[in-house]
């Protein structure tokens, strides 16, 4: 992966793997989106601290690089969940008896449904970060037929934040330790860390509701 990422690195394929990669994610969640997009950040940013003017200016750079992986990982964020968003929609009878083949998926629509009609979408956000969330919470707004706009703002909130940790961790990751397996391993454990964390929040409602 290292290889491949730093001969794409400073050429826009970088960007076309990790959006191509982000996009297909909500289908396949087994697809390391969040590794790739940690890994191209770590790999832009794989330099000391600045000690001259000329390092200065390449920081500015990798800054002006990083911004750009940001926004384009939140868009390829958002355009797959509505494609996931629109087929689930269209298809919803089939999608609707999978889903209910699934207690925990069942559970997952139901919360979606409430939180969003409320207006409180930020399980939406949360789900962004647990494994799998994001397929959820997509198909789910779909096969429920929530409308446009009570789940594509928070779809697009949820990429933004999802987007700006993951390219930090890189960042820093890169930054500070520099371009290698260590790094890139630290981040992705922090990355794990955060998803394992949202899918306690997103289940912690059910379990309380099974207490009582």
């Amino acid at each position: 992966m290292w290889e491949s990422l730093g001969s794409l690195s400073g050429t826009p394929w970088v960007y076309v793997v990790v959006s191509l990669s982000i996009v297909l994610d909500v289908f396949v969640p087994i697809l390391p989106s969040g590794v790739l997009v940690i890994t191209a950040a770590t790999t832009a940013a794989g330099y000391g601290p600045a000690a001259d003017v000329a390092a200065t200016v390449q920081t500015g750079n990798h800054l002006a690089e990083m911004a750009f992986l940001v926004l384009c990982a939140a868009a390829a964020s958002v355009l797959g969940d509505l494609v996931a968003y629109r087929l689930a929609w269209r298809g919803g009878d089939r999608f609707d008896r999978a889903i209910g083949r699934s207690r925990r998926l069942s559970a997952a629509q139901q919360r979606l449904g409430t939180a969003l009609t409320r207006g409180g979408g930020g399980i939406v956000v949360l789900a962004r970060f647990a494994p799998a969330g994001r397929s959820v919470v997509s198909l789910g707004a779909g096969v429920a037929h929530r409308t446009a706009r009570e789940f594509l703002p928070w779809s697009a909130l949820a990429g933004l934040v999802w987007a700006a940790y993951s390219v930090s961790l890189g960042y820093f990751g890169g930054h500070w330790l520099g371009t290698s397996w260590v790094s890139t391993a630290l981040a992705v454990l922090a990355l794990f860390v955060a998803g394992s964390v949202a899918a306690y929040l997103v289940r912690r409602p059910e379990r309380e509701t099974a207490a009582h």
